[in-house]
């Protein structure tokens, strides 16, 4: 297998055999819509390795089901149905099944996860939309077979539109269709929830296995439950994050670090392979590749990868002491920059009971230096912008120097690397985005800023960022 690769413009991070999930899609034992042993028919998500549309194709056999049994003219035109699916997935609305719009949620996580609730639940209905046009289901059980589709939906509290009220309670509906209708509802409410994690997620795969007490996503509930909870209570953490998607992977995983390998890939924080300034913070990633081989078995195992320092705080420090003097309102830096690394390799240690990764760069074939990558991305949370995070730029903050440090001599330390000069440290990289995510896994992640262009502006703005006083660190 090739090993895993990352383009971040003309840099690539490579670790890793890549692997070939897609002969898994789609391949399953049995059919959605079978008979149970009391004859009547029945729909559920069978066993297998789904991604979020072909769940969608599955629940449209649902919807086509409703329409046969609603007859004409409501069988040849389903729009007021999945209107009523638009509104129960939309983030804002009397109807929404997520109100998060409303609440406007201001920390950084609910902020993320909001975004994608409206993306998500926007997808998932041009595809509701687009799958029933196909009429799958139709061609392939027949207006009879689709006709007698009947089970209860244990379910309560998603409210329809008017439109859909008085079809799904019109002359031709009644219980027998609300409950399909119920069912065909929360299993997309689920589906949306399920991949709120996931900055791709239209590419995730996913594991379903039937449960008799649980029917298609239902096995999701508990854990969303407890998601959801964190969310709109504005406690949610990255860990909570990576709890949750281990439940949605159904990765057998109890513990959580920052990410994790199960049998269908590898998931890590989607900033992983984009630019430190612009990439999401919370939002996690799928990547196809087999990061940890086990000399017991062939198949993939479920792995935490854990942060080299369960609490920053109390990991070693070193201070990066005073550097070249420099001027606060004017960065000055002509250093050539064109022999920093062009390539990053993360490194597994699974040595001890708890499995770490180091992201090591390096220049020509031979490594320069290596970050926890945990830490890594605990530095990017943590990380300030000067455009976005500042308090004021009429703020007078008073700082004791300027220095300019050399990026070797910041990744040479062992531990964290801080200082308690109340200064401000500038780093210089270039422009080298492999080398700045090396820098947020190595400072202490407290007042770290990070420049795009490093002009006045940018500069002012920055020196006014973070928390506004001490020691800052300035990474450009």
């Amino acid at each position: 297998m090739p090993a895993y690769q990352l383009h971040l413009k003309d840099k690539r991070i490579v670790w890793g055999n890549e692997i070939d999930v897609e002969s898994h899609i789609g391949a399953y034992s049995q059919d959605s819509i079978r008979s149970r042993e009391n004859g009547a028919l029945d729909w559920k998500l069978p066993d297998g390795i789904y991604r979020a549309k072909e769940v969608v194709i599955e629940l449209d056999k649902l919807l086509e089901a409703i329409l046969v049994q609603l007859g004409e003219p409501i069988s040849g035109d389903p729009s007021v149905l999945l209107d009523s699916l638009q509104a129960n997935l939309a983030i804002s609305g009397d109807l929404s099944s997520l109100p998060l719009g409303p609440l406007a949620l201001k920390d950084k996580a609910g902020v993320e996860i909001t975004a994608q609730a409206a993306r998500i639940g926007e997808q998932l209905v041009l595809w509701a939309r687009e799958i029933n046009t196909e009429k799958r289901a139709l061609a392939q059980y027949g207006p009879e077979t689709l006709g007698e589709l009947e089970f209860r939906s244990h379910c309560y509290g998603h409210t329809l539109i008017p439109e859909a009220i008085a079809q799904v309670w019109g002359p031709a509906g009644g219980p027998r269709v609300m409950q399909l209708y119920n069912e065909y509802l929360h299993q997309f409410v689920l589906l949306r929830d399920a991949l709120l994690p996931f900055a791709n997620w239209e590419q995730v795969p996913f594991e379903v296995k039937e449960h008799t007490q649980f029917k298609g996503l239902r096995f999701l509930e508990p854990a969303r439950k407890v998601f959801l909870t964190q969310l709109l209570g504005k406690e949610l953490t990255h860990k909570g994050i990576v709890q949750y998607a281990q439940s949605v992977l159904s990765s057998g995983l109890t513990s959580a670090g920052y990410g994790f390998q199960y049998p269908l890939g590898t998931i890590l924080p989607a900033g992983l392979g984009e630019s430190a300034g612009e990439a999401t913070r919370y939002l996690l990633k799928w990547h196809p590749v087999q990061t940890i081989k086990t000399e017991e078995t062939q198949d993939i195992v479920a792995i935490s990868f854990e942060y080299e320092y369960d609490d920053y705080y109390a990991a070693p420090r070193n201070e990066a002491r005073t550097g070249i003097p420099g001027s606060k309102d004017h960065l000055d830096i002509s250093e050539d920059q064109s022999d920093l690394p062009s390539i990053a390799r993360l490194l597994p240690n699974t040595e001890s009971d708890r499995t770490t990764v180091r992201f090591s760069v390096e220049r020509e074939g031979h490594a320069s230096s290596s970050v926890d990558l945990g830490q890594l991305f605990r530095g990017h949370r943590f990380s300030y912008r000067a455009e976005k995070d500042n308090h004021s730029k009429d703020a007078a903050v008073k700082r004791t120097s300027t220095s300019i440090h050399q990026v070797a001599d910041i990744l040479s330390y062992s531990g964290l690397v801080t200082n308690t000069d109340n200064g401000v440290h500038v780093i210089p990289t270039g422009g080298n985005e492999l080398v700045q995510w090396a820098l947020l896994g190595k400072l202490y992640p407290e007042n770290v800023v990070l420049l795009d262009k490093g002009d006045q502006e940018e500069l002012e703005a920055a020196l006014v960022s973070g928390k506004g006083y001490g020691t800052q660190f300035l990474v450009l």
